[in-house]
């Protein structure tokens, strides 16, 4: 498997080089040079293999020129070892809890798919890796703890001050080691462009060897495939055409549904439920895509106006607007809109959403309005806890403090303040 840059300029490479590289020279996108569907017999026998096994045929053609399968078994083994539960609301409305990990957050599985990669690929090399990463909120404590303690790698995230929730904010300030964080001055918007900017520094980049694991990487996007395919092993006997609800903020998590399909994975529909940050829906309606400056919500891990794997989507279906049409449906909703969607599955249902679940719940009903004979599953990205006071003052209840969240809730928050492209690049080139 060969990965090449959307901007067709960089040569091709390897896996290897896709992930250690981040970002192709030519400033694009890797993006897999062909994608095999997977046997007929797979997907209809798919309720008789073990979760590992249906992993690993998943994925294997991607990998397979840089792992050995002993090593993708390996790293599969310590990627998928917690649930990814289906909660049946009623006949036609599932959720796929995704926080079970150890960040409870579902960024878990491809940071540390990438964290293991890495530790691998850089065995026996001479040069650090630096992981540049920005956050919008839960990629930060996911990559922080999948990589803390990883030989040969630092890592290095920004994320936008004021910006993210108390807890998410421990989450990558606290751990020390080889991870620091920069608190910057701006929007998560403003954090992604100064890591883009980094990579094209040769001043930087001849200095340090950087890498981004952020979901523009491969191997943090692609393996979010994975608890799609599980979930429709467990919901394949429901013999209901499905849809997938996915709180959309960069677009890399449902583009790796996406990839799934293609891999012949039988599903009805996508949904890209947004908060305000409209463009893809605004894109949807209008056939015109202006990205813009993202804007605040409650739901913060999606506040991104310029979604960096939309173009991903777009080339899967052949830069196609009416085929991509025909697979993707997008709605957006502001935060009253979300808050009164916890409310009402919370006394409906007895069930305590996180903000980014509310929003997938809301773009679900409003697609089965017309659909209403679909099974619609909405994809749970994070624990509510992460988002504490929005969830406790919409509900008017208190919510029990996980045992790893409590203890993050004594630790001393470590950041380095910046406002400017300059200061990162001082602090990169001075701490090498």
């Amino acid at each position: 498997m060969k990965f090449y840059s959307l901007n067709n300029i960089a040569p091709d490479v390897s896996f290897k080089e896709a992930v250690i590289n981040g970002i192709a020279p030519d400033k694009g996108l890797y993006f897999p040079r062909s994608i095999t569907s997977l046997p007929d017999t797979f997907w209809s026998d798919i309720e008789f293999l073990e979760d590992q096994d249906i992993a690993f045929k998943a994925i294997s053609q991607f990998v397979e020129d840089s792992l050995s399968k002993e090593e993708l078994k390996s790293i599969l083994k310590k990627v998928l070892d917690f649930p990814f539960p289906i909660i049946e609301l009623d006949d036609h409305t599932s959720i796929l809890e995704l926080f079970h990990g150890p960040t409870l957050a579902f960024k878990d599985v491809g940071a540390r798919f990438m964290a293991n990669c890495l530790g691998i690929f850089s065995k026996g090399q001479n040069t650090e890796v630096t992981v540049l990463v920005a956050t919008s909120g839960d990629t930060g404590g996911a990559v922080a703890n999948g990589f803390i303690g990883v030989p040969g790698v630092k890592v290095v995230i920004l994320y936008p001050s004021g910006k993210v929730s108390d807890i998410q904010e421990r989450q990558l300030t606290t751990l020390g080691q080889n991870i620091s964080a920069l608190e910057v001055n701006g929007t998560f918007d403003d954090c992604q462009a100064m890591v883009k900017e980094a990579f094209l520094d040769k001043e930087i980049t001849q200095q340090r060897k950087l890498t981004s694991a952020n979901s523009i990487n491969v191997a943090r996007w692609l393996p979010q495939m994975l608890y799609y395919i599980l979930a429709y092993k467990t919901l394949k006997k429901k013999n209901l055409p499905i849809v997938f609800s996915v709180p959309s903020g960069n677009f890399g998590n449902i583009c790796a549904g996406m990839v799934a399909h293609r891999l012949g994975m039988p599903v009805k529909q996508f949904i890209a439920a947004t908060n305000s940050n409209d463009t893809v829906p605004n894109y949807l309606n209008t056939r015109t895509y202006l990205p813009k400056k993202s804007v605040p919500t409650i739901s913060n891990a999606m506040d991104v106006g310029d979604p960096s794997n939309f173009i991903r989507i777009d080339t899967l279906y052949q830069k196609s607007f009416d085929l991509l049409s025909n697979h993707l449906s997008s709605y957006s909703f502001n935060d009253d809109q979300t808050k009164k969607a916890i409310l009402e599955v919370y006394n409906n249902y007895n069930y305590v959403m996180d903000p980014h679940g509310a929003v997938g719940f809301l773009g679900l009903k409003e697609y089965q309005k017309y659909h209403p004979e679909t099974l619609g599953v909405f994809l749970e990205t994070a624990h509510p806890v992460k988002f504490l006071s929005v969830v406790e003052e919409t509900l008017n209840i208190k919510i029990p403090l996980p045992t790893e969240i409590e203890k993050l809730l004594h630790k001393e928050k470590v950041s380095i303040k910046i406002d400017k492209y300059k200061e990162l690049k001082i602090y990169l080139l001075r701490d090498k």
